[in-house]
């Protein structure tokens, strides 16, 4: 075994192992070109619900690959277009399609520390180590690795649109060719989960024919070591409400009376959980399917780096259910992921509230149901002397029924998915990254984020994998997101090895 690791190392270094010299120096000489398409990509507003300018960047995009030589086009949908492109290589004898999203999460201006989120702001490090803003981005013939870019999609997920091209470019210069035929599809609805990927299959499978999906979101492991992801968990969202009386009444002419509904919801909310961080509803675990020895090997092969990443977001220690954060993926949650009952702050008044309400994720692994479990948090609520409604109480339901709550659903619910670390392509681009860093890539057996493509990939039929390349500390979805250079050069390497698998 070692006389065989020996000589697949000896390979990496003469042969493949070039590829990473070869994409870094091409990087490396390439800095503004580089930069200058990622802020040019980020300057154009991305909200899904802003039809004109998702059209805009669509078409921004559509000419970016098309400059590169790969056939590229606008599929258009019921909602947001489809950016598709293709590449045809000579002699390929299988096909990627590579997966991104040109939409972005919403933003509130006020809460960013910059005059505006789609105006790029190039920093020396990060924003809240008080990194200095570098004037004239555009202007720069050399970046650091440290330095960072601050804008909306900065990380998730423009820089990998723009690092598939720049991977393209570094190994065309390089006269290597993709070892597959290359397509990318570019969905501009994924912050608005998705609606219109799937049915858009209909009218366009042949298209979208592939042998492996590659997906290039989400964060790179902690370490920063290239990463493979198998599978990311689902989502299901729901709000339960409890309800008082049919208006806030005063708490001094009413308290110790009437029953407040903000405390039976924290009451109720508590009877969900254990104060280790295991979720009490009946069942709720159930489903879960033992891992096989391979791919426990897989989750404590995982570097994490606990103490950095608690030290990171400002928190002592993990729930003690799930010390590792690895096996926590493996399990659904129950997040409480805001409360709302009256008023606070400034506009405080004494008052019993009329309601007070939880909003619910449920993130969900390969083997749990939206349904089943929906079905399982219901009957807790009933177990504990509630009775459940699907709209607003009415007068006879409120004479009738002490304990009243809703659960409400929001959204569309999103199945997680997996693929086998055993798939022969995802071994393939294991391999193919491996030999290109002279070591394996961290791999994790599921994302804890939703990526919301599950029905997507579940169409199409074919097996596919995350491939991250951005930082892991990017503000994803909240305000002030960026991308650290140094992780995305990196990244642009690892997408030259899934090209080169």
């Amino acid at each position: 075994m070692k006389r065989l690791f020996a000589a697949a190392l000896t390979f990496a270094i003469a042969g493949e192992f070039d590829v990473r010299t070869t994409v870094r120096a091409w990087i490396d000489s390439h800095h503004p070109q580089l930069v200058g398409e990622l802020l040019d990509a980020l300057a154009i507003p991305n909200v899904a619900a802003d039809r004109s300018n998702i059209r805009k960047n669509a078409e921004h995009l559509r000419g970016l690959f098309a400059r590169r030589g790969f056939s590229s086009e606008l599929l258009e949908t019921d909602g947001n277009p489809l950016v598709f492109s293709s590449l045809t290589v000579p002699g390929a004898s299988r096909t990627l399609l590579l997966y991104c999203h040109y939409d972005g999460q919403p933003v509130d201006p006020r809460a960013w520390k910059q005059a505006d989120p789609w105006t790029p702001v190039l920093r020396r490090g990060r924003l809240d180590e008080g990194a200095a803003e570098i004037p004239n981005a555009r202007a720069l013939t050399r970046v650091e690795p440290d330095w960072r870019v601050y804008a909306r999609s900065a990380s998730d997920d423009k820089s990998p649109i723009i690092g598939i091209l720049a991977a393209v470019d570094a190994l065309k210069a390089a006269d290597l060719a993709p070892t597959s035929n290359v397509k990318v599809i570019l969905d501009g609805e994924e912050e608005a989960s998705s609606p219109s990927l799937v049915p858009a299959i209909g009218r366009y499978r042949d298209r979208l024919k592939a042998d492996l999906m590659i997906i290039v979101d989400g964060p790179t492991h902690s370490s920063g070591r290239p990463t493979v992801v198998f599978g990311a968990r689902g989502i299901a969202e729901v709000d339960l409400t409890v309800y008082g009386p049919k208006s806030g009444v005063h708490s001094g002419n009413y308290g110790n009376w009437i029953p407040n509904p903000a405390a039976r919801l924290a009451s109720l909310l508590a009877s969900m959980k254990d104060d280790d961080g295991r979720v009490l509803v009946k069942g709720f675990y159930d489903a879960v399917a033992p891992m096989s020895d391979e791919e426990r090997r897989m989750l404590d092969s995982v570097p994490d780096d606990s103490a950095r990443m608690l030290k990171t977001f400002g928190v002592a220690a993990p729930e003690r259910a799930f010390p590792k954060l690895q096996q926590a993926f493996q399990y659904p949650t129950l997040n409480i992921r805001g409360l709302a009952s009256a008023h606070v702050g400034a506009g405080a008044r004494t008052i019993i509230p009329d309601r007070a309400t939880a909003a619910i994720d449920i993130r969900l692994v390969k083997e749990t149901a939206p349904a089943d479990l929906m079905a399982k948090l219901r009957a807790h609520v009933e177990a504990q002397g509630f009775h459940v409604v699907d709209r607003e109480p009415d007068d006879g339901t409120r004479a009738r029924y002490s304990k009243i709550a809703r659960l409400a659903v929001v959204g569309t619910n999103t199945n997680a998915f997996r693929t086998s670390p055993s798939n022969p392509l995802a071994r393939a681009l294991v391999d193919a990254i491996t030999r290109v860093y002279a070591e394996p890539p961290v791999m994790i057996r599921t994302a804890g984020g939703t990526v919301p493509i599950a029905p997507f990939i579940d169409a199409l039929g074919f097996p596919a994998v995350l491939v991250p390349i951005v930082n892991f500390d990017n503000n994803q979805h909240e305000e002030n997101e960026n991308l650290r250079l140094g992780t995305w050069f990196d990244g642009i390497v690892t997408i030259a090895a899934a090209l080169r698998m």
